[in-house]
């Protein structure tokens, strides 16, 4: 009995999945397809945040629909007054890391601070620049669980 219980959950799932995935629902299908590449920075060093900005850059020249992921130091870079690194242009280019972010958003790359940088700092979303946003748990969760989803992490 419990075999056959066991294939009738696995069906319906399965015909649920079918379904959502037929209308376009599927929620989880929406976030790998809007976003199938992750980069997450969590560097405070400037020259890796640099390079890993230049890089999305690139891959989103390239055809990627890259979304960003700034945690721990690596949110500072978002706040609209960072540490002075973040602002330093630095060779070969002279660009700056909060200079390149701020052009990925302006070229529409979806931009957030990790769920928990906010609360543990003592400021709120007032202190981030324009075009970032919080991201939630559950999205990300998704995008890292995703096969189809390239992670670049920093």
């Amino acid at each position: 009995m419990h075999k056959i219980s066991t294939i009738a959950v696995a069906l319906a799932l399965s015909t649920l999945a079918a379904c959502a995935t037929a209308k376009g629902e599927n929620a989880y299908s929406k976030l790998v397809e809007t976003d199938p590449m992750l980069t997450i920075i969590t560097s405070g060093d400037a020259e890796t945040q640099l390079m890993a900005l230049v890089l999305t850059k690139s891959a989103k020249a390239a055809g990627e629909s890259p979304r960003v992921l700034l945690c721990s130091a690596g949110g500072d870079l978002a706040l609209s007054a960072p540490p002075e690194s973040a602002l330093a242009p630095l060779q070969p280019q002279g660009a700056a890391p909060q200079g390149v972010l701020k052009a990925l958003i302006a070229d529409g790359v979806r931009v957030d601070v990790c769920a928990i940088y906010l609360p543990n700092r003592s400021f709120g979303k007032e202190a981030l620049i324009d075009g970032v946003g919080v991201a939630k748990p559950d999205d990300i969760g998704q995008l890292i669980a995703s096969p189809d989803v390239q992670i670049l992490s920093f």
